[in-house]
């Protein structure tokens, strides 16, 4: 199965190809940067990049993937927007994950370059979603294929989401996962924090695409309220004709 993935939703734009060769073998031709702003700037050369080392056309993918958030508002809408504008000129489906799916799926790709294994210990992906609260998700190892989502992507602070866990502990990795084990002193090894700065990678998420179900149509998971408001006081402009 041919694939073009990619990610805006948080600090990071990536994008990935995963081809498969005359000869069968799959190949992987990916490109990733961590930035603040400018995805949307980012997001379409990187894409171009990534098609030509393939040496693919677009009409020979079989699917387009996207993380559908949650994350940024820009970043989640920059990253939608472009897969439904794909899809629909290319005449491809779409699969979606989370960001936290996809970097789970990045934490378990470290661990075994690491030469560690996860084993029996849910993994939860925790990032610091501002306010004093996370984006939080958790997940088993089956052994066989992705990581398997154990809750949904959920907001919840620091203190609810370590009521979360349980006496089996867990490894929690990104931004919010030290917030997390710093109530849980009396756990010792069982909770662990790992990768503080990990961000989802499109070819994690290229990886997953033939395990997704095409979605119809693709939608955004924002779990809240964009952060911008009007100013107290402030006059709103408005059209008027002469």
């Amino acid at each position: 199965m041919n694939v073009l993935a990619f990610d805006t939703c948080l600090g990071a734009v990536s994008a990935a190809v995963r081809a498969r060769e005359p000869g069968g073998e799959l190949k992987l031709h990916a490109a990733a940067e961590v930035r603040a702003t400018g995805h949307a700037e980012r997001l379409f050369p990187m894409l171009s990049a990534v098609m030509e080392k393939s040496g693919l056309s677009f009409a020979a993918l079989d699917r387009i993937a996207v993380t559908v958030g949650p994350g940024s508002f820009t970043g989640v809408r920059i990253g939608i927007a472009a897969a439904r504008g794909l899809a629909l000129a290319a005449g491809k489906p779409v699969v979606a994950a989370t960001s936290l799916a996809v970097m789970a799926e990045r934490a378990r790709e470290l661990l075994a370059e690491a030469g560690e294994a996860l084993g029996p210990r849910p993994l939860m992906a925790a990032v610091d979603a501002r306010r004093g609260t996370l984006y939080v998700q958790s997940f088993a190892d089956n052994g066989v294929g992705p990581l398997r989502a154990t809750s949904e992507a959920l907001v919840l602070t620091p203190q609810e989401t370590a009521q979360s866990i349980t006496r089996g502990g867990a490894l929690l990795v990104g931004s919010g996962a030290e917030a997390v084990t710093a109530l849980l002193p009396q756990a010792g090894g069982a909770v662990e924090a790992r990768f503080p700065d990990l961000q989802p990678h499109a070819r994690c998420l290229a990886a997953m695409a033939p395990h997704l179900v095409p979605a119809h149509p693709v939608r955004p998971l924002y779990l809240r309220m964009p952060d911008v408001r009007p100013q107290e006081g402030a006059a709103l402009a408005r059209a008027t004709t002469s």
